[in-house]
């Protein structure tokens, strides 16, 4: 193990974050110099607090399956090329999950019991960012090529990590996707300040030096490429379109102007960011001076918040509908499961207004159609039931209002009607135990098939997907299997 005693000898310790003041003025994440380098100083000490257990429960809490004690030691012992070696026997792409996964290996860690957690995922984005200054980070070609073709749709996390693995595998791989550039929700949902572009553009140059092909502006299923075409023409398809479809509101008042879902203002933020044309046709929507209200407590909420904040808004609130969970974890939510607690985003602590246990009633309007505040009443859950609270209807401003409510599985039109794939009760691509679809040679990974859920899924997603696409084209694989589809989070 690292340090014997580093659990007894140190406290938990993060990387301080930029002062408000300075971040709400600029697009760069939230930490100074990025937050590998910003943790430098302290993490040798944090990684050092890993216990080593003999049943190390954050392999668990993490569906990768990182083998996080190893490298903690590792980075202990100040071996930093060992450590990405560790880490990158695991997980394609740590800068990402180092920076946007909610981290349940550390809800999961044994020292969790009683004790603040490793900071595990602090540790992770200190490796690989060190690895990519050092120059430990390097293509991996094939050393031979099978002769097969596979057509990844989609260049989102699972996407990538598919096509990476399919690649270093040997067979001739293409990424197809709709957007302009490669990346998927990595590029145009997520804001500059939670990860800057140049990681993920420093690590498709690294696909691309690998063999990887990306085929962005094309949106299969939508022109001449249609599904069948694209299933006649590659040896395989991997369908990793995602959960793209948002939750509404439907409830009066929906259609007035300045009512939007988060993936229509967030995309459009990220292209001004980064200093980007908006598409053709579009106008930006921007949150400058208005009183801005988000429904949806999560990170995609917390990312709008950012965004809202850095443009300018004149006041934010932050609507959920269930209760504001406690600081500790409940009882009902014990040890190792990831368990529902108050969190603070660094987009929380510039400003915004969280309002807990509220339901939107109504949309009020202006007389020219644009929406002007929203009707709430506070709600409780009385044996599963929503009941509204007698006596508590307000008004709040709002001329500006985003959805943050979550997706409800892939778009059906296009790709997925053309492929003929048979969908789930929940309409998720249905797959069997191998990820493949209703239809031979199409296989599905990522939300496309598991619904909505975290980054880090995604990937062990991609990769068990690329596991079953090579032994489908050369009948074995050596390639690692992560997780099953039928996998799902420790919950109670």
């Amino acid at each position: 193990m690292a340090d014997p005693k580093g659990f007894l000898k140190h406290d938990r310790e993060v990387a301080e974050r930029r002062p408000v003041e300075e971040r709400v003025n600029d697009w760069q994440e939230v930490y100074p110099g990025g937050a590998g380098r910003a943790l430098l100083p302290i993490i040798v000490e944090q990684a050092g607090r890993c216990m080593d257990c003999g049943i190390p429960f954050c392999h668990q809490g993490c569906p990768l399956g990182n083998i996080i004690p190893e490298w903690n030691d590792l980075v202990w012992r100040d071996d930093w090329k060992g450590a990405i070696e560790r880490l990158h026997a695991t997980n394609n792409f740590p800068e990402f999950t180092g920076r946007l996964c909610p981290a349940p290996c550390e809800t999961a860690c044994v020292l969790g019991i009683n004790q603040p957690a490793v900071t595990i995922k602090n540790v992770e984005v200190s490796i690989i960012d060190k690895a990519w200054e050092a120059g430990y980070v390097s293509p991996q070609p094939p050393e031979w090529l099978s002769g097969r073709t596979v057509a990844v749709v989609g260049s989102g996390p699972a996407g990538l990590a598919a096509a990476q693995q399919l690649t270093r595998a040997g067979h001739t791989v293409a990424v197809y996707e709709r957007d302009d550039k490669p990346g998927g929700l990595l590029r145009y949902g997520i804001p500059e300040f939670k990860m800057e572009k140049q990681h993920l553009d420093r690590r498709l140059e690294q696909m691309k030096r690998e063999g990887t092909v990306f085929r962005s502006g094309v949106e299969v299923g939508a022109g001449d490429l249609t599904g069948r075409a694209l299933r006649d023409r590659y040896d395989a398809v991997v369908l990793a379109i995602g959960a793209t479809v948002p939750r509404d509101l439907p409830v009066p008042g929906r259609d007035l102007k300045g009512i939007h879902q988060a993936m229509e203002f967030l995309p459009q933020s990220n292209r001004a960011a980064l200093g980007q044309p908006q598409l053709p046709g579009e106008e930006q929507i921007r949150a400058d001076g208005k009183h801005v209200v988000i429904i949806g407590g999560g990170d995609t909420g917390a990312d709008c918040l950012g965004t809202s904040t850095r443009q300018g808004a004149a006041s934010i609130t932050q609507l959920e509908i269930l209760p504001e969970p406690s600081v500790d974890r409940p009882d009902g939510q014990p040890w190792p499961t990831y368990p529902m607690v108050f969190r603070v985003s660094s987009a929380h602590e510039e400003a915004g207004e969280r309002v807990y246990s509220v339901s939107t009633k109504e949309f009020l309007g202006d007389d020219d159609g644009n929406v002007r505040a929203l009707r709430l009443v506070d709600v409780t859950f009385e044996s599963g039931q929503l009941i509204e609270i007698e006596g508590t209807e307000r008004e709040i401003p709002a001329d500006l209002v985003l959805f943050a409510m979550g997706f409800l599985g892939p778009e059906g039109p296009g790709v997925v009607e053309q492929l003929g794939v048979e969908l789930d009760g929940r309409s998720n691509v249905a797959r069997d135990s191998s990820y493949m679809s209703s239809v031979p040679g199409v296989f599905v990974a990522g939300d496309a098939g598991r619904g909505q859920s975290l980054i880090v899924w995604a990937i062990a997603e991609g990769r068990a997907a690329a596991a079953a696409v090579d032994e489908y084209l050369t009948g074995s694989t050596t390639l690692p299997v992560p997780i099953p589809p039928t996998e799902r989070p420790l919950a109670v």
